[in-house]
């Protein structure tokens, strides 16, 4: 049976890997000397961790990952995490721990929550080609140095500049990431646009219900903040922004067919009138609905 770990301090977490205490509240430490079997562990402190292999080796993963070189996952405090039973477990790997505590009065602590990935699922977790994994791990040796110098007044500015960068390069790799998985599947846009058609043929859109982003993110198998950084990094847009852009399109779209009226377009799409809708695609298109359909009409 898995218990469950409770590392509510970065000094526990030293304990557990066996690793001295440079700092109260960051720490660098081998993975390999975790007690992963059979528990469950809960941190109390953001956590990253960087192991050999690919999500096939372990307990979560993608059907198909990018590289097989090395992982990388991220936690917000109050996370558990647990490798399932059976599977492997990192042979090697390194685990940066540092409390919210010592974000106060730092740069990082005003944009911490910047870096989305430490919402997503361990699913969505980042994994490194050969080059990116030699970067990572210079990274956090750089900070395992600077936490090794004597603690004085420089080193909660110092070691904090160490960790945004950190986390800098971790967002580049994740936009990568982001468009190896591009090309490899299906547009996240594509599949969107699809489930809008979906909802309007089902005259959902006619009484204003609109997929949310949670709806959204639990059709396609993502965490809320992956959706939201992937439709972002594909389309530049929000997720009201790119609503309302497909939805424009669609009402294109619909205008063009012979028994479609503005009035029968403003109704299937779910907006508020015709008058309101008509101003709308006036206002971005430049011409009323009927003048738009008159000239791509006579153009086919």
């Amino acid at each position: 049976m898995e218990r469950i770990l409770d590392l509510e301090t970065v000094h526990q977490c030293n304990g557990c890997a066996g690793a001295s205490t440079l700092h109260p509240l960051v720490g660098v430490m081998d993975l390999a000397q975790f007690p992963w079997d059979g528990n469950q562990i809960k941190f109390g402190f953001y956590t990253i961790l960087l192991f050999k292999g690919s999500c096939r080796d372990y307990s979560y993963g993608r059907e198909s990952c990018d590289y097989s070189n090395a992982s990388m996952l991220f936690f917000k405090p109050g996370s558990v995490f647990s490798f399932k039973r059976g599977c492997m477990t990192p042979k090697s790997g390194s685990l940066l721990a540092f409390h919210s505590d010592f974000l106060y009065k730092v740069a990082l602590g005003r944009h911490i929550q910047d870096y989305t990935f430490f919402d997503y699922k361990q699913e969505e977790s980042l994994h490194l080609s050969c080059r990116e994994e030699a970067k990572v791990r210079c990274l956090l040796s750089e900070i395992q140095q600077e936490l090794q110098h004597p603690i004085d007044a420089f080193t909660r500015t110092l070691v904090s500049r160490h960790i945004e960068l950190l986390l800098d390069y971790c967002q580049r790799y994740y936009d990568r990431q982001f468009i190896t998985r591009s090309e490899a599947k299906q547009a996240l846009a594509g599949q969107l646009e699809a489930l809008l058609w979906k909802y309007a043929k089902e005259g959902r859109l006619k009484n204003g219900t609109f997929p949310s982003v949670v709806d959204c993110a639990l059709e396609f198998g993502f965490s809320k903040a992956y959706f939201l950084d992937l439709l972002k990094f594909e389309t530049g847009l929000d997720f009201y922004e790119y609503l309302q852009s497909r939805r424009m399109e669609m009402a294109k779209t619909l205008l063009l067919t012979p028994e479609s009226t503005p009035a029968s377009v403003t109704e299937d799409l779910g907006y508020p009138n015709v008058q309101y809708f008509s101003s709308l695609f006036k206002k971005l298109t430049g011409c009323s609905p009927m003048e738009y359909r008159q000239a791509e009409l006579k153009a086919l």
